[in-house]
């Protein structure tokens, strides 16, 4: 026999009001604050939508974290919240009590529907506190605001049915309620329905922006000026994608597209992916740059010995923390320019990851000097290069020194790879050990991998083979 607890009388209560539609709407009145999150959060998940649309209309608190609830977001449930705002903006109930002015569609304030149910220290409770506290913390806006509703984006071809939902009652209700997207993603979606969503959602508010675009060249044209008025902008992930012998019109779209970034006073986060289309522009780039940027990634993406100078030479990147090139070809370009970036931010950077990107002892030896002064990295990955065993002893000797490295990746020697390129399983272990002792002699890293991984066809342990890591059972 399974013992079960008791029901409270909080959730005796609950109970009861959603037996009866009627009962608990003509309740709301009187309904004691406490019953507020706990009857929602039931009423949502029961689909009582007729309970939800009048208690947004009554809602009690300044925020309605709703989206956290929105798991697998149902088009039923979430017009009853908006046809509660509806019932809001017309004053058709309960406005003296109702004190609703942050809808909030994104997944946060999780903690609130944890407290209110009195489960404190649930799993998704990562904040602990008194009811008191969690209301506080919760956004606040003055009376005279107009209405926020605050949700995150995602654009594709595709809409699906909640996001239709949501856009149409927004674009009949933007004059009245303030539309915030804070983190807005944009995959290959038309750009007449971008425009139309940028029209709703005002891009001043984004702080975050994702472009996944195959169609670049029409796309590009039409979207800079709504780059350019996003002032508010933190992080910017690029990936674009475009083939073309005609450079004429893809030097206007991105002349165009790069003027925007100076209209970015917030921009501190820039990551690219596979970008060969800004190959010899990153002195455009770097001139249009106005702030101390924090993340820099361009991964996979083409840059020639002349972006690399640029990037070292600009003032926005001498306080990078976070510096990703892989899959930058050190053999198509000399590392000078990245040397002397590195040399740069020897005082603030912190994660460093140089995989993929073909580099040989000659590369290393030009590195090694700037390596060696990052004193604040925590996190290095240096995967699928060419280096020798004596390179890689080198290497090791540099990043001994370093105290506050925490994880660290790096590649088998070029010893322990046959003619073809397949790994030698007993070289590799036999040469492991001595590596490792080049670092543990000095300081006990909590996690130091010599290109390790696990096979999921043999359950054995594989290394990196050049570009790819491979099991020897595969070959």
């Amino acid at each position: 026999m399974s013992v079960h607890d008791p029901l409270t009388l909080l959730q005796l209560a609950v109970q009861g009001l959603l037996r009866n539609d009627a009962l608990s709407i003509s309740a709301l009145d009187n309904l004691p604050i406490e019953l507020f999150p706990p009857l929602f959060k039931q009423a949502f998940d029961g689909r009582h939508t007729k309970i939800l649309k009048a208690m947004v209309a009554a809602w009690p608190f300044p925020c309605l974290p709703v989206g956290v609830l929105m798991n697998s977001p149902e088009v039923e449930t979430l017009q009853a919240v908006l046809d509660g705002i509806d019932i809001l903006l017309m004053k058709k109930a309960h406005p003296r009590r109702c004190k609703l002015q942050v809808l909030e569609l994104r997944k946060v304030h999780q903690n609130f529907w944890h407290v209110w149910a009195g489960r404190e220290d649930g799993a998704g409770s990562a904040e602990k506190g008194s009811k008191k506290q969690v209301v506080k913390r919760l956004p606040r806006n003055s009376q005279k605001q107009p209405l926020k509703l605050v949700t995150d984006l995602s654009l594709c071809n595709q809409l699906e049915g909640h996001q239709k939902c949501l856009l149409q009652w927004a674009q009949k209700r933007k004059g009245s309620v303030q539309m915030c997207c804070l983190k807005m993603q944009i995959c290959d979606s038309p750009a007449e329905m971008v425009r139309e969503v940028l029209d709703i959602f005002k891009p001043h508010y984004i702080e975050e922006l994702e472009l996944l675009i195959y169609h670049v060249l029409p796309f590009l044209g039409g979207f800079a000026p709504y780059l350019g008025l996003m002032r508010n902008l933190r992080t910017l992930h690029l990936s674009l994608a475009y083939v073309n012998t005609d450079r004429v019109p893809i030097e206007k779209c991105l002349n165009k597209f790069l003027t925007q970034f100076s209209k970015l006073n917030c921009l501190q986060h820039l990551y690219m992916n596979g970008i060969n289309l800004f190959t010899d522009h990153m002195k455009q780039l770097c001139r249009c740059l106005k702030t101390q940027f924090e993340s820099l990634s361009m991964i996979l993406c083409c840059l020639s010995q002349s972006d690399l100078k640029y990037l070292s030479r600009c003032q926005s990147l001498c306080q990078l923390k976070y510096l990703d090139f892989s899959g930058i070809l050190l053999s198509m370009s000399h590392p000078t320019g990245l040397r002397l970036l590195i040399k740069n931010i020897t005082d603030t950077l912190q994660t460093m990851k140089l995989d993929n990107c073909s580099g040989e002892d000659s590369h290393l030896s030009v590195l090694l000097p700037a390596l060696s002064q990052c004193l604040q990295l925590t996190r290095v990955n240096f995967y699928d290069n060419l280096l020798s065993s004596a390179a890689l002893k080198d290497l090791l000797q540099c990043m001994a020194n370093l105290n506050k490295l925490r994880v660290e990746l790096y590649p088998a020697p070029l010893e322990c790879y046959d003619h073809r390129g397949h790994i030698l399983v007993e070289t590799f272990d036999q040469q492991c050990p001595g590596l490792l002792d080049i670092l543990m002699a000095k300081r006990q890293s909590k996690k130091i991998v010599f290109t390790t991984a696990m096979c999921f066809k043999c359950h054995q342990r594989s290394v990196s083979v050049r570009k790819t890591r491979l099991c020897p059972c595969w070959q």
